[in-house]
This record gives structure tokens, C-alpha cells and sequence, in this order.
């Protein structure tokens, strides 16, 4: 029984969502309202494409972010290597001045303190070059990164002024198609307006009223009078018409009365 249940409501929930999806399609298809789902999208893709370019923008700050850093340790690399051998310089004039004597040298305070700095400007200069080092990777690895962002970015800005392009294109041709549509209905009768319908009605009334007004004339005696009155005008005309020909002589002669002679009337003598 609960299954039967889920079932009928299943089924009447297909039934709202067919429904709905009709409907959905029908508005879709009005030229307002595909003009305004076309500005929705470019909206959304430009949005989207504007996003887009704020990540790659960040991408571009840490690309110039990391150049300024090669730089600066460039120019780190380079003081380094010069108090290295600034050092370096200082322990050779200590050597001079002991003409070579290695424990001399080392027993000078002088000496250990160049020994000290030249150690510490070498590992600070060996760690300097391995950033770099890290930081070039890093930097071709973006370069290949943004170069790849900017062509897609490129191809979006492209599709996006293709669908601007497709949105006039698009309204226009549903328009026309349903024009053609409308036209090509009432051509053969199936208009979806109320004007052949409206015709219809009128020509089937103009029936209906005549029909009743013939029945009515009938009801009444209207009909019968009138023919009687049609009649009688017929037979006044005739009499008249054979009175007139009689009169000029036009009457036939087996149209006379019988005993009428063909001759003249003869005026009696005095």
C-alpha cells in the first residue's frame, strides 16, 4: 500500500514537473523573454570571465612579487660576494704581514675574525643563490601558467561576443518563425487567434436570424399575404395589358370572343 502510495505521488509530481517544463518552454520561447535569458547569460559569463581575470591578476602580483624578490637577492648575491672577498682580502694582508707564518696568522684575533665573516657570507650567499634559484622556477612555472590563462581568458571574451551576436540572431529568427507559423495557420484554417472562429460565429448567426425570420413570416401569415398581393398585381397587369391590346388591335383572333365577326361595325342607315 505505501508503495502504491509513493507511486501516485511520484507520478502526480512527473505530471507538475511535465507541466512545469511546458510551460517553461513556452515562455522560453517569447522573444522578450529570450532576449532577456540571452542578457542573463552574458551577464553571468562576464561576471564569471571577470573573476577570471582577478585570479590571473593575482597570479601577475605574485609574478612581480617573486621578480622584485630575484632582484633584490641578486643584488644581495652581489654584496655577499664582495665582503666574501673583501674578507678573503683582509686574511691575505694578515698573511703578508707574517710573511707566510701560518701559526702567526692563525694566532692573530684579526685572522679569525675573517675566517668567521667569510664563512657566514658564504653560507648566507649559498642560501641567497638557492632562492633565486627556487624563485626562477617558480617564475617560469607562473609564466607558463598566466601565458595559458590569458589565451583561455582571450577565447572567453571571444565566445561571449559570439553570444551577443547569436542573441539578435536568435530573437530575430523566432520571431520570424513564429510569424511564418501564424501565417502558414491561418492559410490552412488552424489559426491559434479567434478571428476565423469570430467569422465562423457571425456567418453561422446571419444563418440562424434569417431562418427565424423566415419561420416567423411564415407563423404569422406574412408570406401568404404577400403572395396574394403578388398575385393580384400579376392579374391587374395582365388585364390591363389585354384591354390595351384589344383597344390597338393587337389582340389575336382566336383570343376574340366566339360570334365576334371580322368585320367592321356597320352604322345602320336613317
Amino acid at each position: 500500500m505505501f508503495r502504491a502510495v509513493g507511486r501516485y505521488f511520484r507520478a502526480i509530481g512527473y505530471l507538475i514537473t511535465g507541466r512545469i517544463d511546458q510551460a517553461r518552454q513556452t515562455l522560453s520561447a517569447n522573444p522578450n523573454v529570450m532576449r532577456a535569458t540571452y542578457d542573463q547569460v552574458i551577464r553571468d559569463k562576464t561576471a564569471r570571465i571577470h573573476q577570471y581575470k582577478d585570479a590571473v591578476a593575482g597570479m601577475i602580483s605574485q609574478e612581480e612579487k617573486k621578480k622584485s624578490q630575484v632582484k633584490s637577492l641578486t643584488e644581495e648575491v652581489k654584496k655577499l660576494e664582495s665582503l666574501k672577498a673583501g674578507s678573503a682580502a683582509m686574511a691575505r694582508k694578515l698573511v703578508a704581514k707574517y710573511n707566510g707564518d701560518v701559526e702567526a696568522v692563525k694566532q692573530d684575533a684579526e685572522y679569525t675574525r675573517c675566517q668567521t665573516a667569510f664563512r657566514d657570507f658564504s653560507t648566507t650567499l649559498a642560501e641567497k643563490e638557492q632562492r633565486i634559484v627556487d624563485l626562477e622556477g617558480d617564475l617560469e612555472t607562473l609564466a607558463k601558467s598566466i601565458g595559458g590563462h590569458k589565451i583561455q581568458i582571450q577565447g572567453l571574451l571571444r565566445e561571449l561576443d559570439k553570444i551577443r551576436e547569436e542573441k539578435h540572431d536568435a530573437v530575430a529568427d523566432v520571431i520570424s518563425a513564429r510569424e511564418e507559423q501564424q501565417i502558414a495557420d491561418m492559410v490552412a484554417g488552424i489559426s491559434a487567434d479567434r478571428t476565423s472562429q469570430e467569422l465562423a460565429e457571425l456567418r453561422d448567426l446571419r444563418r440562424e436570424m434569417k431562418a427565424k425570420a423566415r419561420i416567423s413570416r411564415e407563423m404569422s401569415g406574412l408570406d401568404t399575404k404577400r403572395d396574394e398581393d403578388e398575385f393580384l398585381s400579376y392579374a391587374t397587369e395582365n388585364v390591363m395589358t389585354d384591354e390595351f391590346d384589344a383597344l390597338i388591335g393587337l389582340t389575336k383572333t382566336e383570343d376574340r370572343g366566339h360570334g365576334e365577326s371580322d368585320e367592321p361595325t356597320r352604322i345602320p342607315e336613317k
